[in-house]
């Protein structure tokens, strides 16, 4: 199982996209009646711009913003670090340990096909990933 390719584990998915101008609000009602845990934020022709997730809700929400007048624009990560979907599982936990995120856009030649959360991953891709990260701390 650890070497599942991502176009697997997202397969039928079907992301929640929103443009930059909508409102933080609505982006959080969308993410829980959808049940998921990140809007990919896109353009007019659905390139990925950015992401927004649970956390920069919480910043928003943390500064005393209204969610109704703040866009994703101002609190989405811009720029969001991707993977394809024949990219392995244990590449994609690799970027989000190492970067120190939750969620990472799937996308094939510039087309989101899905987003990718930890919460997808097996017990056995994150106990290859705590094996690889304990070796690295005994050389370093």
């Amino acid at each position: 199982m650890v070497n599942r390719r991502l176009g697997y584990i997202i397969r039928d998915q079907e992301p929640l996209l929103m443009t930059a101008g909508e409102t933080v609000e609505a982006a959080c009602k969308a993410m829980r009646e959808k049940r998921v845990g990140s809007v990919l934020v896109v353009d007019d022709r659905e390139q990925l711009v950015g992401i927004f997730t649970g956390r920069d809700a919480v910043k928003v929400l943390a500064k005393g913003a209204n969610a109704g007048a703040v866009t994703l624009e101002k609190a989405m990560t811009p720029h969001p670090v991707s993977i394809r979907p024949e990219d392995k599982a244990i590449d994609a936990l690799r970027a989000m340990s190492d970067g120190g995120f939750r969620h990472i856009p799937v996308v094939e030649r510039g087309r989101i096909v899905g987003v990718i959360s930890r919460a997808d991953f097996k017990g056995t891709e994150i106990d290859r990933l705590d094996e690889e990260e304990a070796l690295a701390e005994r050389i370093w």
